[in-house]
């Protein structure tokens, strides 16, 4: 898992995140990394699902209908990729999706 902190408000009113994150994952994909260093400057907890055999690479397949990695849940929302969680952050709508 990622780091981060429980769902709420901390002292200084920073958005804590409440909805569960899951990414599906390759160690050297860099996208892959350039996820999880948003999510982590974010402080947000993920569950990182390793896409290391043919079963769990095609249960992704199931879940998102895509075939590349990272592949980004967000509750029970399919987010999409890297490039999808950026501009979700660039339009300042994921913080409000992480919030649940």
């Amino acid at each position: 898992m990622g780091k981060g902190k429980p769902a709420g408000r901390d002292q200084i009113g920073n958005t804590k995140m409440a909805a569960e994150v899951i990414m599906y994952e390759s160690p050297a994909c860099p996208y892959c990394r350039a996820a999880r260093q948003l999510l982590d400057t974010k402080s947000v907890d993920y569950k990182a699902i390793l896409v290391d055999s043919r079963e769990v690479f095609e249960e992704m397949i199931e879940r998102s209908g895509r075939k590349t990695v990272p592949q980004i849940f967000i509750g029970t929302a399919h987010v999409g990729g890297y490039d999808d969680i950026l501009a979700l952050e660039r339009d300042e709508a994921l913080d409000a999706l992480l919030a649940g």
